[in-house]
C-alpha cells in the first residue's frame, strides 16, 4: 500500500474541462471549489482535469487514483484497461461492499468463455478492506 497521501486528480465536469467557461461554468462554479476545499482538508488532490487527457499513460503514472463526476467518465477508461480483472467497491456503507466490474455478462453465460479472474480480485480486495 502507500506509505503517504495517494495523489488524486479530479476529473473537470465538460469536455477539455469546460475551456475556461467555454463549454460550461461547472468547473468554475462546482469542481475547482470542491479541489480547493480538498486540499485546504489535506488532500493531495490536482483538478479539475481535462476528461479526455486524464488517463494518458504520464497521467496514470503521476496520480494514484481519480475521482471522476459520472459514471462512463470513470468506467469507460477502467474497463479499456482492466475489463477482465477489474473490481468496483462501493464506500460509505456500513460493511464492505465489492463486485465484479464487468456486469452481468449474460451474453456469455452457459457458454465456457467466461473468466473468474474478475471475481477472485474483488474477493481478494475484500479480505484486504475487512
Amino acid at each position: 500500500g502507500l506509505r503517504r497521501a495517494p495523489r488524486l486528480a479530479l476529473c473537470g465536469f465538460n469536455p477539455h474541462a469546460g475551456e475556461d467557461g467555454l463549454f460550461g461554468s461547472e468547473e468554475a462554479r462546482i469542481v475547482a471549489p470542491a479541489a480547493a476545499a480538498l486540499r485546504a482538508a489535506g488532500c493531495d488532490v490536482t483538478g479539475p482535469l481535462p476528461p479526455d487527457t486524464a488517463f494518458t499513460p504520464a497521467n496514470r503514472r503521476r496520480y494514484d487514483g481519480y475521482i471522476c463526476l459520472y459514471h462512463d467518465q470513470g468506467l469507460i477508461p477502467f474497463k479499456a484497461l482492466a475489463f477482465d480483472e477489474g473490481v468496483n467497491v462501493t464506500l460509505g456503507l456500513p460493511i464492505v461492499r465489492t463486485s465484479v466490474d464487468h456486469g452481468t455478462a449474460f451474453d456469455i453465460a452457459w457458454q465456457g468463455v467466461a473468466t473468474h479472474r474478475s471475481l477472485v480480485e474483488a474477493i481478494r480486495l475484500a479480505a484486504r478492506l475487512v
